[in-house]
């Protein structure tokens, strides 16, 4: 049994955290931090939590995390990194939600985010935590870097075709919708019910502070720095992501695609390749861990097109968080975390 703090435990990715840490058999939650919730009970603002936390918000300030085995922060971007020396310095280890420190290049990570960072030094230390990828080295890690939403389906969906070298890594397309809970727990205009129903929309198409995240995990595995047009969407409904993924092949050669994904997928617990010809839904996966992937090559041309699926609050945020807890700790890499998706 683990002792286990929340740092932000308001927000969706919070939340979410929470509906799968009460339930997990291996940890004890001791604090969750708010600053303007602070005194309230967890379930008074969360009432599907009724019977399962019985905590209050604290203040960050009176909360006790060094004493805590393990943090987790579901926080705005900027915060994790002021705090993350102390706790760390007393033992304690983290794993960020937000993206204080998923960009190695720490300039490039200021240019994109817009403020400079706290503690660059331990940028370098930070492990990635797709644990499709980087599984042996989350295990012995003090610090998670924990994805993001949209990098977690573009890698993935990508991932067996860069591996195998098979197509043009300077010429890569995504085209990725997500719902508006991606967006966080916050009151903005583009996401009031008047703005996002029965609508659809592209944003960020000069630049996403996604892109350099995906071109950095892409180029790892590719061994040499990839091209990558990125191009996100809105589209009216709560939870997932949609990845449409496009790469062109150079090898001659028939492949086949299909036995490539299955293979590289086939003993990971949360990545499901679908039979040939498959189209994954979004509510396919709603409130699991799961990627869902299919495999096409239209017309038999040299265009691969890749179609993969997450949660976005799940196997893009929190459940995937979990998954490298369980990876850190070495219990089973599906405890806590093998829900069955929502239907309908």
């Amino acid at each position: 049994m683990i002792n286990v703090g929340i740092v932000g435990g308001t927000g969706y990715t919070g939340v979410e955290l929470l509906r799968f840490l009460a339930q997990h058999p291996e940890v004890n939650i001791t604090a969750i931090t708010s600053r303007s919730e602070a005194g309230m009970e967890v379930a008074e603002l969360f009432t599907s939590l009724r019977g399962y936390v019985d905590l209050k918000f604290s203040d960050p300030a009176e909360s006790k995390l060094d004493k805590c085995e393990l943090v987790f922060f579901a926080t705005p971007n900027g915060i994790a990194m002021q705090q993350a020396r102390a706790l760390m310095n007393a033992g304690v280890k983290i794993i960020d939600l937000a993206a204080d420190f998923r960009i190695k290049d720490v300039n490039e990570w200021e240019k994109w985010y817009g403020m400079q960072h706290a503690c660059p030094d331990l940028v370098a230390e930070a492990i990635y935590g797709l644990p499709e990828i980087n599984r042996r080295q989350v295990k012995k890690a003090r610090l998670i870097a924990n994805p993001g939403c949209y990098p977690t389906a573009v890698q993935l969906g990508f991932l067996p075709l860069v591996e195998s070298g098979i197509v043009d890594i300077d010429h890569l397309v995504a085209d990725v919708k997500s719902g508006v809970s991606g967006a966080g727990r916050k009151a903005e205009v583009h996401t009031l019910l008047a703005e996002a129903s029965d609508n659809f929309k592209a944003y960020g198409v000069p630049g996403h502070r996604h892109l350099p995240e995906i071109k950095q995990g892409l180029s790892i595995v590719a061994g040499n720095p990839v091209g990558l047009t990125f191009v996100p969407h809105l589209v009216p409904m709560i939870r997932g992501i949609h990845a449409t993924l496009y790469a062109r092949l150079t090898k001659k050669r028939k492949v086949d695609l299909q036995a490539l994904y299955e293979k590289r997928y086939a003993k990971e617990p949360f990545v499901d390749v679908l039979p040939s010809g498959g189209h994954p839904e979004t509510r396919s996966v709603r409130g699991s861990n799961i990627c869902r992937i299919a495999v096409h090559q239209p017309q038999n041309s040299d265009t691969v097109v890749i179609l993969s699926v997450t949660d976005n609050l799940v196997k893009g945020a929190a459940g995937q968080a979990v998954q490298n807890m369980n990876i850190m700790w070495g219990f089973p890499e599906t405890l806590g975390i093998s829900h069955i998706p929502l239907i309908p």
